[in-house]
């Protein structure tokens, strides 16, 4: 699925030599760390630190991870939490949103991320969230369609009326009769096929054979 890129291009200095050195792993830097991860969610930026433990900080990350679907970052980020921590309600709740995206079930997605306000606050601290996911869903429909019928779009992309008019137009994508026309790409472009069989050199001196004997 294509993706707007979440990676920033540089880091502060500081930032980068507590990365790089083994100040990475001392306790008293995580305030430091913590307070970047707040200014990359602002920035619409991403980047992990494993040793943070903070519940909101572990939280926000996850939430960060999800607008990279279906990179494997929010996998990633769950195989360094701890056995409670991936059983803790805000977790669950974000795994339940990753399945639906990478299900490509994306109206259900939208339904159960509209159905509890508790997923707008899980969210909350990430800027730019639902237009993050809009433009992965919008890659994977690109990637899969040539068209596609207005109302199923809309409903992947939990947009209507002129909110969809507008998404539609800034993808290059132009609507017509309710149908929706996406350029061909090397995705999702008619590929032909060709198949081939291979016959040994014995097999068909043995055919020859049996044609002879006929």
């Amino acid at each position: 699925m294509a993706r707007v890129s979440n990676t920033p291009a540089s880091r502060p200095e500081v930032i980068q030599s507590l990365i790089d050195g083994v100040d990475r792993y001392n306790p008293d830097n995580v305030s430091i760390l913590e307070e970047y991860l707040a200014t990359q969610c602002t920035n619409k930026e991403y980047q992990f630190n494993a040793h943070l433990t903070n519940d909101q900080v572990v939280n926000n990350i996850l939430v960060k991870a999800l607008t990279t679907l279906p990179e494997p970052d929010f996998n990633l980020c769950l195989y360094l939490l701890n056995e409670q921590m991936v059983t803790e309600e805000p977790v669950v709740r974000l795994i339940a949103l990753q399945d639906l995206i990478e299900q490509a079930r994306f109206a259900d997605f939208w339904k159960l991320y509209e159905g509890d306000d508790i997923y707008k606050e899980l969210t909350a601290e990430v800027l730019g969230f639902e237009d993050s996911i809009r433009a992965n869903i919008a890659g994977a429909v690109a990637m899969t369609f040539q068209s596609i019928e207005a109302d199923n779009l809309g409903a992947y992309l939990h947009l209507k009326g002129q909110a969809l008019a507008d998404f539609i137009k800034a993808q290059g994508w132009t609507e017509s009769n309710g149908v929706v026309a996406i350029p061909v790409n090397k995705d999702n472009e008619a590929k032909t096929t060709v198949l081939t069989e291979n016959i040994k050199f014995e097999q068909l001196t043995k055919v020859i054979g049996h044609s002879n004997d006929a």
